[in-house]
């Protein structure tokens, strides 16, 4: 397994940004993260920024690519890896190259009821601090 930043689109890259967007979407509160990550932008150019702006890590294996991680700074706004791949430790690789900068996240968004990302958070020591609420 190989993570690096993403510098290129690639068509394995589209698709599993598209895949990531479908599974959040399916979740309480996805629709509202999905605005925060992406807003109404084709994937494509969602794509182009995150690469121009070094905000999109990708791990991949036998070349193709399998989980990525959107690191905006100061947080980290999602991780995924493909169903098929998860429990091989690509989610811990992407969050190590990520956290491996001077500068690295202090923060990260998981969903409500997520389970998985919130283990995944704490498995490398961190905490949840706030639960945004909101009336509907």
């Amino acid at each position: 397994m190989v993570v690096t930043l993403a510098t290129s689109l690639s068509p394995d890259l589209v698709s599993l940004l598209e895949e990531a967007q479908a599974a959040l979407i399916a979740k309480r509160g996805g629709d509202e993260m999905m605005a925060t990550i992406v807003g109404d932008a084709p994937v494509e150019h969602v794509l182009d920024g995150l690469i121009s702006r070094r905000e999109l890590w990708v791990a991949q294996v036998d070349h193709e690519t399998r989980g990525l991680a959107v690191d905006r700074g100061d947080v980290i706004v999602a991780v995924y890896v493909t169903p098929a791949f998860r429990r091989q430790g690509i989610a811990k690789a992407l969050l190590a190259a990520v956290l491996e900068n001077a500068d690295a996240p202090k923060d990260a968004y998981a969903l409500p009821g997520d389970r998985a990302t919130k283990s995944l958070y704490e498995s490398i020591g961190w905490k949840a601090r706030l639960l945004t609420m909101r009336g509907e």
